[in-house]
């Protein structure tokens, strides 16, 4: 048996799960969400490191992965060197997609699209500076849609003037080609954002880290002995919302469990 655990603070990992799930069906996967500290994008640099290395033990005691996702771009950002040093399993980082972005750009302008916490680290200047040094990068950094992209999961549907003014900022870049959705919550929100955009009669591509994720999970999991057992989904924090139970179920999870840290 060889176990996949994707990690978030809440569901906008589920994007992740779905594009490595699809290309990798051969693995138990667990699907974890830190429900109970929700939102990471919010919290300070120490408080991130102490709340996901705390998880993450208990996750790696009861679940005993091979290959960890940290389907979160604020952890990812913070937390990649300390998790490969502390833990003998493989660790992937999910961090902004700004170099697939910068390949396609025709422009040369391009957005970002992430938390507050992922536009001010020095870790996402650095991708900047080494993937896009040609390119000129819009900044928006939301905590909002963050939140509206799980009420979404919970049944209740966006509304497109709140979306629309967390938007707006992007439309005086003229000629945006690339829009990075540097957040897992955000391609839950895809078709709301391009509606958006083609209200406003911008035509811009939307780019997420998922596919070349699945890839980096292939890559790693080739010669590994695979068998497709079971899905499960795991919460910090008992859930009762019937629409998100519902949609995790139709996912492919057999079962939800409650892990309390």
């Amino acid at each position: 048996m060889s176990r996949i655990v994707i990690f978030d603070s809440g569901v906008g990992g589920l994007s992740i799960y779905r594009a490595v799930q699809a290309k990798n069906p051969n693995f138990d996967y667990v699907f974890v969400s830190d429900n109970a500290a929700f939102p990471y994008g919010t919290k300070s640099e120490s408080a991130l490191i102490d709340r996901v290395t705390q998880v993450l033990e208990r996750v790696a005691e009861r679940y005993a992965p091979d290959i960890l996702v940290v389907a979160c771009n604020t952890a990812s950002t913070v937390m990649l060197p300390i998790l490969r040093e502390r833990f003998d399993f493989e660790v992937v980082g999910v961090v902004p997609a700004i170099k697939p972005a910068a390949a396609i750009s025709q422009s040369r302008r391009i957005g970002l699209l992430a938390t507050p916490a992922t536009i001010e680290r020095d870790y996402t200047n650095n991708l900047i500076e080494e993937f896009a040094n040609d390119c000129e990068v819009f900044r928006v950094g939301s905590s909002e849609l963050v939140e509206i992209s799980e009420q979404k999961m919970r049944g209740l549907a966006p509304e497109p003037i709140t979306i629309s003014t967390i938007l707006e900022p992007f439309v005086s870049a003229a000629d945006l080609d690339v829009l990075v959705l540097a957040c897992t919550h955000f391609p839950l929100l895809k078709n709301e954002i391009d509606d958006f955009f083609k209200m406003k009669n911008m035509s811009v591509l939307l780019v997420d880290s998922s596919a070349g994720i699945a890839n980096r999970v292939e890559q790693i999991g080739v010669g590994r002995k695979t068998k497709a057992l079971a899905a499960i989904a795991v919460f910090t924090e008992e859930v009762d919302e019937p629409s998100l139970i519902e949609h995790i179920t139709y996912l492919g999870f057999s079962e939800i469990e409650f892990l309390p840290i």
